[in-house]
């Protein structure tokens, strides 16, 4: 029985993976009473893929022979509690399960569940994996784990899994630079990034006679040459024996794989990614020995290649060849399984429509809508319409297909092409109210009205048939946030992250909803997890520059100020500067409770930089002058600096318009002048030279009677002659001060 439900199962993976198509009648091993039931073909296909839904996703509909899925499933998974004497059942049964979810259009917590209990049933079966012959089943079982936690956003258990499997075949896989030469017309050599795959100690394997053997090579994809005039086919490194790759078997192979894969997911895109994911493909490639290896890293090399205007000739090419490959009925079904379970290699509908994609970013959209149709992938084809303008076409063939057959799937799809909710409820009731898609698309479309209310009530009713929508999540969120329920959109991004913790945004907007629910610690904590996802993004560094300067995290606040000045030239803002100086004037205590004024230093550096990128705002001077002691500490230098800073502030404030029309921005020009001016007389006795000392108490003593002329200039009272009297007392104070400054400067010519 067992058997049979593992025959199914490689017999349906070969019907959608790896080719060639199977032939089946189906009278030959399903009961008569079963196929009378079901007078069509067509009726008991639609009726096994019905069976198949679970969590109110569907399945994908030309899926070829579902039944053997469905044996497959009755047998290793329903009654698996009959089977629990075989060692190797709850393997199999992940197997099953890793195939399954990859016929359904959003992941299914049904599914992960399953496969969480079964890696805990395996990985607790110590015999499995003891004595030195197991090693490969125990790198195999890690892959295929890896690749299962990476599937349900489980990032950080993927990883774990993957260095398990490395640790065991003792590799060592580094990224490092070598001399090289990439173009045809190169004459020197350069540092080029190549994979450097080494055995620890040279370190060999144990029973490498269990581990599949290699494929001959003419069973394998073809792999594509450039053919370009510039840029050779591959790196020619300067010294290539230094980098000599060692003779790899399966199991090492799929790990390297692997790990690029799990590289790919934990990294942005951009284009240092790209080329570092290349040079794992340049690696997997240059030893052609496995059809599930090679299929894996020719389709991320095209993926890769599609956006250069020199390789796109490859990519369109190779991707061609790895559709058409399905179709191959020469090559030996068991060669392509070697290995299989351990590279997550995608069905043959998918690199179908990977092909049709391209086709589509050519121009060609005929070939890629000829493509779409024939996969029966209509919201592929809808988006084609769509993006060609030609919205009456995309809503008749949906018509078209609704005549033939109504579902759930096709009445959406009419919906968002119409954007029209009677289409969306016609779905939630063909479904018996289990389709999590109506409701997710019911949802976006009153969210794109900004209807949140009932945006909100559809969404909550998708996730709770399937919660393991991230998009859904995200999207209730913000609709959350619209509607200043913060405690909901609070639990909302929360999942996000749970499912996928390197979503920059959905961080960000958790730590928006915790700053509304006055919970800042917490949103403090949550920026900094959307900055290891995001260094780049500038809003997250404000957002993290206000709340660390608002917990008192003064020091985090200062990073922040530096990084959001990388990222935007003349960012600035007054307000966090004047309490950081304030913090550590004051000696104002931080969150842990260290004193603030041990940072001088680094908000010194940090005023530097900005007011020479920000020369003209008056009141950045001011702080930066107030940071060095506004001049009155005992240190010559700082007391120099101080008095710099003050006289560019009331240049700034002198260069503003309209201050000399209003009396109080006067006085205000007035009182900074004179403070200036006591500045300026400390300065010049620290001063050795007495001509530097002169040349300071000049210049404040001219600002001060520029100010007093037009003083007298601007406010005088027409009729006695006298200046107004609420500007008297700084009229005074300037001739005051004018007189002083005088008489000292007397005195040092006296002296000279």
């Amino acid at each position: 029985m067992f058997l049979l439900g593992v025959g199914s199962l490689q017999l349906f993976v070969q019907s959608n993976w790896t080719g060639p198509p199977v032939h089946l009648k189906l009278q030959e091993f399903l009961p008569p009473a079963l196929l009378q039931k079901f007078s069509e073909p067509k009726m008991l296909h639609a009726a096994i893929l019905k069976v198949l839904v679970l969590d109110g996703e569907s399945v994908y509909t030309l899926t070829s022979h579902p039944i053997l899925l469905l044996i497959a499933r009755i047998i290793l998974v329903n009654s698996r509690h009959k089977l629990t004497s075989l060692q190797t059942l709850s393997w199999w049964t992940l197997r099953c399960v890793n195939i399954h979810q990859q016929l359904l259009e959003e992941r299914s917590p049904e599914l992960f569940t399953l496969a969480q209990t079964c890696i805990k049933e395996v990985t607790e079966a110590e015999t499995l994996f003891t004595g030195g012959e197991s090693w490969h089943l125990a790198v195999q079982f890690h892959l295929e784990c890896a690749y299962t936690f990476l599937y349900y956003y489980e990032y950080k258990k993927a990883k774990q899994c993957f260095s398990t499997a490395k640790d065991i075949t003792k590799l060592q896989i580094n990224l490092t630079g070598a001399l090289g030469k990439r173009t045809r017309f190169q004459e020197k050599y350069v540092a080029q990034l190549i994979l450097d795959v080494q055995r620890t100690d040279e370190f060999l394997l144990p029973h490498s006679e269990l581990s599949p053997a290699p494929t001959p090579l003419e069973n394998l994809t073809m792999n594509y040459d450039l053919n370009d005039d510039t840029v050779l086919n591959e790196i020619k490194l300067a010294d290539a024996d230094q980098y000599q790759i060692p003779d790899l078997c399966a199991e090492e192979l799929a790990v390297i794989l692997g790990i690029c894969i799990d590289f790919q997911k934990n990294n942005p895109i951009h284009k240092l990614t790209e080329e570092e994911l290349l040079a794992f493909t340049s690696c997997l490639l240059s030893q052609p020995k496995f059809w599930a290896i090679q299929t894996s890293a020719l389709l991320l090399r095209t993926k890769l290649e599609k956006g250069s205007t020199r390789r796109m000739e490859r990519a369109m090419k190779q991707t061609q060849a790895l559709a058409d490959q399905f179709e191959d009925a020469n090559t030996s079904v068991s060669e392509r399984m070697k290995i299989f379970y351990c590279c997550q290699v995608p069905p043959h509908w998918a690199i179908q429509r990977q092909l049709a994609s391209l086709l589509f970013e050519l121009g060609c959209t005929s070939s890629a809508l000829q493509i779409f149709e024939e996969l029966e992938m209509w919201e592929d084809a809808v988006i084609c319409y769509e993006r060609a303008g030609q919205h009456g076409k995309a809503e008749e063939i949906l018509r078209r297909e609704l005549e033939k057959k109504e579902t759930p799937g096709l009445y959406c799809l009419l919906g968002d092409v119409l954007k029209d909710h009677q289409y969306y409820d016609k779905a939630w009731e063909l479904s018996r109210h289990r389709s999590a898609r109506a409701q997710r698309s019911k949802g976006l479309l009153h969210l794109r009205n900004r209807e949140f209310r009932e945006c909100v009530e559809c969404f909550e009713r998708s996730v709770q048939i399937n919660p393991m929508q991230l998009g859904v999540w995200f999207s209730l969120g913000c609709a959350y946030i619209a509607l200043e329920g913060y405690e909901g959109a609070a639990k909302a991004f929360q999942r996000c992250v749970t499912l996928e913790p390197d979503n920059a945004e959905a961080w960000n907007n958790l730590s928006t909803a915790y700053i509304r629910l006055k919970q800042k610690i917490k949103a403090f904590r949550t920026l900094q997890e959307a900055l290891k996802c995001n260094y780049e993004h500038w809003q997250i560094w404000e957002n993290y520059l206000l709340t660390s300067t608002d917990v008192g995290e003064f020091s985090e606040a200062i990073k922040a100020y530096h990084r959001l000045m990388d990222l935007r030239e003349k960012y600035k803002d007054t307000q966090v500067l004047a309490i950081l100086v304030r913090a550590v004037v004051d000696g104002m205590a931080d969150r842990t409770g260290e004193v603030a004024t041990g940072l001088k230093g680094k908000l010194q550096e940090l005023l530097g930089r900005v007011t020479s990128r920000v020369t003209n705002d008056g009141e950045i001077w001011r702080l930066y002058a107030r940071l060095y002691g506004n001049g009155q500490n005992d240190s010559g230098e700082d007391i120099e600096k101080s008095l710099q800073c003050l006289t560019k502030a009331h240049k700034c404030e002198i260069q503003s318009s309209d201050w000399e029309k209003d009396v109080s921005s006067f006085k205000e020009v007035v009182k900074g002048a004179i403070e200036i001016a006591h500045v300026a007389i400390k300065c010049s006795k620290n001063k050795s030279n007495r001509q530097e000392a002169l040349q300071i108490l000049s210049s404040a003593r001219l600002n001060l009677r520029g100010l007093s002329s037009k003083a007298k200039q601007l406010f005088v009272d027409v009729t006695s002659n006298e200046v107004h009297s609420e500007i008297a007392d700084e009229v005074t104070a300037m001739d005051n001060m004018i007189a002083e400054l005088q008489e000292l400067s007397n005195q040092l010519r006296d002296q000279c």
